[in-house]
Formats: structure tokens, sequence, C-alpha cells
């Protein structure tokens, strides 16, 4: 599923070629994805000017004049394509296609249909059952040693999980959680309530470095995302842990002090880390 990092990219992408667009044609293909498209929803969104395209969590937030909103996430295999008007038949996975007054095309391709796509009044945005509750965004100014402290505090379960969770920060998965704690040399075990003031005062900033270094590389590719454009991210080639069980823990001295990356199972996710250096 694409993390912070990802849909940050396909709203910086999207961006360029919606804001302060028109739509003049938006064409659903189908009833809905993972939930059904709001009634009319193409002919809602027809003839409306976009006035930002940003982001909350992991959902892509879409405002219009008239004070709508399209909300949307893509799932675990959706993608947002920017192209000219076709000169082909639409593929049997593009869902949606919008076209703005330039004459770009946004296809919304899911083949999996684990995405969803809705509207909404700009009043309700923050009270919205998707975003209703989700915690503060890791990369807001705001979020800082004490908000992350008081976030954790009281909590027993492994601060992994716990900054899995979505009502604790905004927009965190397993990678970009695996890489800060692996940078930060806090064990995925430890109680999240237990860390220290220092302990989460040395988290805190590689989870923004993590997340920074990563939307700079346009996110991760490991399966299905992509940029608008059609590019791939490329930060799968700066983990340090993630997905590298069995290999060489960089920083350490190798055996037999060090015995390189570990995978385990958290709450269903697969967790790398280095029992050495995350003790």
């Amino acid at each position: 599923m694409p993390e912070l990092p990802e849909v940050e990219t396909v709203a910086k992408g999207l961006a360029q070629v919606w804001d302060g667009r028109r739509f003049v044609s938006v064409e659903t293909r189908r009833a809905g994805l993972r939930l059904p498209f709001p009634r009319d929803f193409a002919k809602r969104l027809t003839g409306r000017t976009v006035e930002k395209v940003g982001r909350r969590a992991k959902y892509l937030v879409v405002r219009l004049d008239g004070g709508l909103v399209m909300l949307g996430h893509l799932g675990m295999s959706g993608r947002m394509t920017i192209g000219s008007l076709r000169n082909a038949p639409p593929g049997p996975h593009d869902h949606v296609e919008w076209v703005t007054d330039q004459g770009i095309s946004v296809t919304l391709t899911d083949p999996r249909r684990f995405g969803l796509m809705t509207l909404c009044d700009a009043s309700e945005l923050a009270s919205h059952p998707l975003l209703a509750g989700i915690g503060p965004e890791p990369l807001d100014d705001a979020f800082d040693a004490g908000v992350l402290a008081e976030a954790l505090a009281g909590k027993s379960g492994p601060i992994k999980t716990v900054l899995l969770d979505q009502k604790v920060v905004a927009g965190l998965g397993n990678i970009y959680v695996c890489e800060s704690l692996f940078r930060s040399g806090i064990s995925p075990l430890r109680a999240a309530g237990g860390l220290s003031r220092a302990e989460v005062g040395r988290l805190l900033p590689e989870i923004k470095a993590v997340l920074r270094e990563a939307i700079a590389a346009g996110g991760s590719t490991l399966r299905d995302h992509a940029r608008p454009d059609g590019e791939l991210g490329y930060f799968q080639h700066s983990f340090q842990v993630y997905g590298r069980e069995g290999e060489s823990c960089p920083g350490c001295p190798g055996a037999p002090e060090c015995g390189g990356i570990s995978r385990i199972t958290q709450a269903g996710r697969s967790t790398f880390y280095c029992a050495k250096r995350q003790g």
C-alpha cells in the first residue's frame, strides 16, 4: 500500500496539471472500487475548477471551487497517470478518467480495485469518516518530540506497531517505520510507552529525514507505485534494512558481533532490523 511519500509524490504530480485547471470531462467506467462512487460523481466534477491538490495521511485531497472536495485512496495497486487524450480504447483496469481544459488526461488504473474516490464538502473534511481521528502529520513543524512523546505515552504495544497506527501518526507505513527505527537505533520490540525522552528525541528527526528523502526520490517502487508522469520511485535503492533479511547490517562490524539484518513478524507485517544496533 502506498505510504506517505508515495501519496505525496502523486499529489505533487497531479498538482502540476490540475491546480487552477477546469475538468471539462470526467468519466467513470464502473460503479465503484472498494466503495461505490457517489451518485453523480462524474457530473458533479465536470465543469469544476481545481483550487489545490494536496494530501492528508495516505489520502489524496483535491479541493475544487464551490467548496467541493474529492477524496481518494490508491489502495494496494492504484495509479494516477498523466497523458494526452487517448487514441486507443481504455485498458480493462482504467476505471476513471479526468480531462482538463488544457486537454490533459489523468487516468486512475487499479487492477485490484482496493482504492476509492468519493466527494464531500470542504466544511465536512475534518470530520469525514475516512479522516476523523487520524493523528498529526509527521512533516508538520508542529510535530515535535513533545507531541510524539505524548502520543506514545502509556502505550504498551511494540513501538513498530504503534507507529503504524494512523491515529498516532498520519501516513507512516511499514517501510518507513522500519527505516526510521533502524536509523535511530531503537528496537522495534520496545514498548512504545517505555521510550525515554532522549530516545523519542532521536527517533523524531529520523522519521522526518526518512520521509523527506523518500519524497525527494519519488517514493519507493516495489510493485505498483509510479509517479503520475509514469516514472518509478527510487528510494528502494536507499533501504538500509527493509527487505534485506540476511544481508550485512550497515555500520556494524559483521560476524560474529553482528548477525546481519533479521526479519520478524509483528501484527502480520514483516519487520526488518539489526538486533545489535537496535538494542
